[in-house]
């Protein structure tokens, strides 16, 4: 059945408002995941209900493994405000006996979250965030950072178009901690590649619709590419008004520093052709993710596809609960002792195939850079894009040492 609108945003309202009851018993007390994430913003469309789903299908998958430890699942909305999520993590903390927070999309909601999880020896398995500093100067021994990271976006997506002869570049920048952390990671790999970045211009989130501003001061700098430094929505409305103003008519080319399969959908395969990005996760990769979009079309509809964070949520959740089921109910309590179990096991699951996770939190997958098919190229619904590359798990992400993460002693 597909999950509606309205009965997710009923479900995330109560769980915000009611605690959930205490267990009688230790012995009868499940194990309770909160998924927090954005059922009514920016970030609505590339995470939240289908994150939701992903997380229940995940429960579902690992099925009589569990043996004897129940499972629940319980979500809210935190509206993109770091200060509602702090909130509502902590009243599922203190009062409602949650284990695990999985989602976290927005990176300052991420590292705000990963700070109260620590701070409660709780655990936070980011799938929705891409800040690098969450495994890096922000890193915890209570998070785990899932499905991507604006650090392999940077180096699959920066690097690749200024060895094709894209040398300068212009970045419109989302003006929050994820958006200053890819513009800073790909203008790093832009220089490296001999490259230059010759301005940016920073617009306010949430809330900016009309990006003119930016993009005629994009224009004005001469840049052969635009970096656009957000996400969600807001990169969907980059992309249409730098059509508009018939940025890619005059030569400029667009990289997309986070696109997901579902920013494609609304922009269309006749505005989107050619347009490259980086995903670790792609619907029709391989039969393991064929399969899985199979068994999530009843909870999300038949029409729709999930993105790497989605993914994330599935593949993140399904290793947190094999974790899990390896400890004693009394050492499930302790988030450090499920991040511990979850990078001492290997991971494998539909949306990613065999992978591991670092002592820095670092889960270690494949990265793939998708260009985006033509009109006449497409086979059918969701049929939008090949894989051009293939960066394996061992190098996609930032090598361990160079990301300065105290936890790590050497």
């Amino acid at each position: 059945m597909t999950i509606s609108r309205r009965s997710l945003l009923a479900t995330a309202s109560l769980t915000a408002i009611a605690p959930i009851p205490r267990a009688r018993a230790q012995t009868s007390r499940p194990l309770r995941i909160g998924v927090l994430t954005d059922f009514s913003g920016s970030f609505r469309t590339d995470s939240g209900p289908v994150s939701l789903a992903a997380v229940q299908q995940a429960v579902q998958d690992f099925g009589s493994a569990a043996g004897d430890m129940k499972i629940e699942v319980v979500s809210a909305d935190h509206q993109n405000k770091p200060d509602v999520a702090v909130g509502l993590v902590r009243e599922w903390f203190d009062r409602g006996e949650v284990d695990a927070v999985v989602d976290c999309v927005g990176s300052t909601v991420a590292l705000a979250v990963a700070g109260v999880a620590r701070e409660k020896n709780k655990a936070c398995i980011v799938t929705g965030a891409g800040s690098a500093d969450l495994t890096g100067k922000q890193c915890s021994p209570n998070t785990i950072h899932f499905a991507y990271d604006t650090w392999m976006l940077a180096k699959s997506t920066g690097d690749a178009l200024v060895r094709s002869g894209g040398d300068t570049w212009y970045f419109v920048t989302a003006d929050y901690a994820f958006g200053a952390a890819l513009e800073r990671d790909t203008s790093g790999f832009v220089t490296a590649a001999g490259g230059k970045v010759l301005g940016s211009s920073k617009h306010p989130f949430p809330g900016t619709t009309d990006f003119s501003s930016y993009l005629i001061a994009a224009q004005a700098s001469g840049a052969k590419v635009l970096g656009i430094a957000n996400a969600g929505a807001d990169s969907v409305n980059t992309i249409k008004q730098a059509a508009e103003f018939g940025l890619t008519k005059q030569g400029m080319r667009l990289a997309a520093l986070v696109m997901v399969i579902t920013g494609v959908h609304p922009l269309g395969l006749e505005a989107a052709q050619g347009l490259n990005f980086t995903e670790t996760f792609y619907w029709d990769l391989n039969d393991r993710t064929r399969a899985l979009t199979q068994r999530m079309a009843p909870k999300i509809g038949s029409d729709v596809r999930m993105n790497m964070l989605q993914a994330g949520s599935y593949g993140a959740t399904l290793h947190l609960l094999k974790a899990a089921a390896a400890l004693s109910p009394a050492d499930r309590v302790s988030g450090l002792a499920l991040v511990d179990r979850m990078k001492a096991m290997p991971t494998d699951d539909d949306a990613f195939g065999a992978g591991l996770i670092r002592a820095d939190g670092r889960a270690l997958h494949p990265a793939y850079l998708l260009q985006v098919k033509s009109p006449a190229e497409s086979k059918g619904p969701w049929d939008y894009c090949r894989v051009v590359a293939t960066t394996p798990a061992e190098t996609a992400f930032r090598p361990l040492a160079e990301g300065g993460c105290s936890i790590i002693h050497s």
